[in-house]
């Protein structure tokens, strides 16, 4: 069902524990409205490609917003 809603590239899968539950990670994605530039795992310079944005629209689809305080 979520496949349809959100298209992945070939070969790219999320896992789905990770759209399980509202992250700390997960949060900060969800306050920045996906602003990557702002991000502290892309400020890291980790060599992936951030999957966050899709995960919250997954995690927004199976849990709701989450709260933030």
């Amino acid at each position: 069902m979520l496949n349809t809603v959100i298209e992945l590239e070939p070969q790219q899968e999320i896992s789905t524990s990770i759209t399980k539950n509202w992250t700390p990670q997960a949060i900060e994605c969800y306050k920045l409205q996906g602003n990557c530039a702002e991000c502290s795992i892309k400020k890291a310079h980790y060599s992936f490609d951030c999957q966050m944005p899709k995960i919250i629209e997954i995690l927004k689809l199976m849990n709701g917003e989450p709260e933030i305080e």
